[in-house]
Parts: structure tokens; C-alpha cells; sequence
């Protein structure tokens, strides 16, 4: 739907081949920056996005630094090793994915957001997905998100509502 009324370019069709700083210390942030970066450099429009997960026994941890957990390119299995080890023993596993989408459109910036509430589970079950979808048991349901049929996921997840979110006020622009 959005396509039949807006262009949608990914960077590489602007041109923009760098990597771009995830400096921000929140989601929010990072997705700002990552928009606020492309409108700067290539004076265009632009929606970019950050994700992560936040675990309420860790104070919010990984968070922001969800991709980075073990450390700077870390791969998706020691993040995850890191996070049950941090956990181990502890009760209270609530947890919630989050997604945060910045929108720079005519100068303004607007924020769309989505959360999945859910539980981490003490080992990894599932092969789909990737990050932290084995150990994460959404609000209402029995599997990790890598148990999950994909259309199951995408439809309930974190990046669907805010998209669904920044897709609704973009299809209300005139």
C-alpha cells in the first residue's frame, strides 16, 4: 500500500554506503541519529530504525547494545550465551522487544514505537529467526519466536507494530 503512494529508496539506491554511528545511548536516539544522518548527507527524506531487547532483571540490559552484548561483533550465539549466563538463577525473566522507528519527513521528526512483552526461557529452543528469538517467549504464547512460523512472527512482533504504526500516519499524509 505504502509504495503505490510514496517512492521508497533503500541507501544504496541514494548512494549512502557508509556505516552509519549508532552512537545514542537509547533506541530512540539511535534511530534519530541513523535518520537525522541520511537527511543530512543526502537531503532526503528518511525513516531509519533501532531495536532491542530489554530484560526487566538486568535493568533494561542488553537494550540499546542488544546487537553488541559480548562485545563489538559479537555473534548472535554469544550475546545469547551472555544473557542466559547473566540470568542464571534468577526468578523474575520478563523481558520485551522493542522497536523504534524515526521518521524525518519535511524537516519534522516523528517516532513510531512497538513492544512485545514476554518471558526469557533458561535454554534455546528453535532454529528461525536470529538474535535473542530462541530464548524470547512472547505474552500469550507457548514458543520462542524461533519456533514461530515467520508469518506468525512478523505479524505479532515488535518491528510489525511500529510499522504498522509509521505506515498508518504515512498513508494519512496527503
Amino acid at each position: 500500500m505504502l509504495a503505490q503512494k510514496f517512492h521508497v529508496a533503500d541507501l544504496a539506491d541514494i548512494g549512502c554506503f557508509e556505516d552509519i554511528p549508532e552512537t545514542g545511548s537509547t533506541l530512540e536516539e539511535n534511530a534519530s541519529i541513523k535518520s537525522q544522518y541520511v537527511v543530512d548527507r543526502f537531503q532526503t527524506d528518511c525513516f531509519a530504525d533501532d531495536t532491542g531487547l530489554e530484560v526487566d532483571a538486568l535493568d533494561g540490559k542488553p537494550g540499546v547494545y542488544s546487537a553488541r552484548y559480548a562485545g563489538e561483533g559479537a555473534t548472535y550465539e554469544k550475546n545469547v550465551d551472555k544473557l542466559l549466563q547473566e540470568l542464571d538463577g534468577k526468578t523474575v525473566r520478563t523481558a520485551r522487544f522493542r522497536t523504534v522507528i524515526s521518521l524525518i519527513l519535511n524537516g519534522k521528526e516523528y517516532l513510531f514505537d512497538g513492544v512485545v512483552e514476554g518471558r526469557i526461557i533458561e535454554e534455546r529452543r528453535g532454529v528461525g529467526g536470529f538474535g535473542y528469538d530462541p530464548v524470547f517467549v512472547p505474552d500469550g504464547y507457548e514458543q520462542t519466536f524461533a519456533e514461530m512460523k515467520p508469518e506468525l512472527k512478523n505479524k505479532i512482533s515488535h518491528r510489525a507494530i511500529a510499522t504498522q504504526k509509521f505506515a498508518s500516519f504515512m498513508l494519512a499524509q496527503d
